[in-house]
């Protein structure tokens, strides 16, 4: 009896190992980025999780900071987007003003042809979704904030179910090579709540809309927590938005381990056509993870 229990254990042991290998599998894999062309406006987005800035060691630390800040930047350059929108880029202690922005702060630094948009005063602007763009390529034009809230207009306001705050931040940039507009929204929904994310998602519907009706070219970016098809993002396409169709991963626990499909998303709507495949970058950098998430990306051209 025990050796039989022991074989129906084994058994069971390699089953999963087998499905949790075939999940790996299919969810896995890069697809290349072209080189960008003046044709084309590369979109992208990037959660870089948060630095605890009272942490000297351990996973996010500011020493960890130190080890994964090089590949991060390898990253960014690998992405060559026009337009890059960044979660959870955020640098913070117990007392801390929201001042410190170490992530933003390096990118700026070694990226000079790039200037950051939705940031500012963090006592007026949430600056932890900041949108880096390309200023040789786009001006902006203006950018705002809306929190996923019963009182999304307060700044700093607790989510729908009282947890940490949450919220969208968006700018609008006009293109100097074609004089085209268009506004990019970049959220985060909530990863433990699902009403949360239900809400949310439906805020942002609610907000892109008159947009939309205004016949604006819109994006709407970002780690959404769910994937397609889920009620989140059907949400937000039932409001006209198309996804890009993101293949495998997106997150990868910090590991390289890819269990499930796409959580990060690139969608838009008006005036732009979608060219070619997204791209996921599923690899290490100077031989570090950056970051848990990968970075997505994908072209679009005018089609007015």
């Amino acid at each position: 009896m025990i050796k039989r229990i022991a074989k129906i254990f084994v058994s069971l042991v390699l089953t999963c190992l087998t499905v949790v290998g075939c999940q790996i599998a299919r969810n896995s894999g890069e697809t290349a980025l072209p080189p960008t062309t003046n044709e084309t406006l590369r979109i992208a987005t990037y959660n870089v999780h948060y630095i605890i800035l009272s942490k000297e060691t351990g996973p996010w630390s500011v020493a960890d900071w130190e080890r994964r800040k090089g590949p991060l930047d390898l990253a960014f350059k690998e992405i060559g987007a026009d337009v890059i929108a960044f979660q959870e880029m955020e640098s913070f202690a117990r007392g801390n003003n929201g001042d410190t922005n170490l992530t933003l702060d390096w990118l700026l630094e070694n990226n000079s042809d790039y200037a950051a948009a939705a940031v500012g005063d963090p006592n007026e602007f949430p600056s932890t979704q900041p949108i880096l763009y390309r200023t040789t390529q786009l001006d902006l034009v203006d950018q705002g904030w809306f929190f996923f809230s019963d009182t999304p207009d307060v700044i700093y306001s607790r989510t729908f179910n009282g947890s940490f705050p949450a919220f969208a931040s968006w700018a609008v940039f006009q293109d100097k090579r074609t004089n085209d507009q268009f506004r990019v929204v970049n959220i985060h929904t909530d990863y433990a709540s699902r009403s949360n994310r239900f809400q949310s998602a439906q805020l942002v519907a609610d907000r892109i809309a008159p947009w939309i009706a205004a016949g604006e070219t819109l994006f709407v970016v970002g780690d959404l927590n769910a994937r397609i098809g889920d009620k989140t993002t059907n949400i937000i396409a039932d409001a006209g938005v198309e996804f890009a169709p993101v293949r495998g991963a997106t997150y990868h626990m910090n590991r390289g381990i890819n269990l499930f499909g796409a959580i990060d998303h690139i969608g838009s709507v008006g005036a732009v056509e979608l060219v070619g495949d997204p791209a996921v970058l599923r690899r290490k950098f100077d031989g570090e993870w950056p970051t848990d998430h990968y970075p997505v990306a994908a072209d679009f051209k005018f089609s007015r």
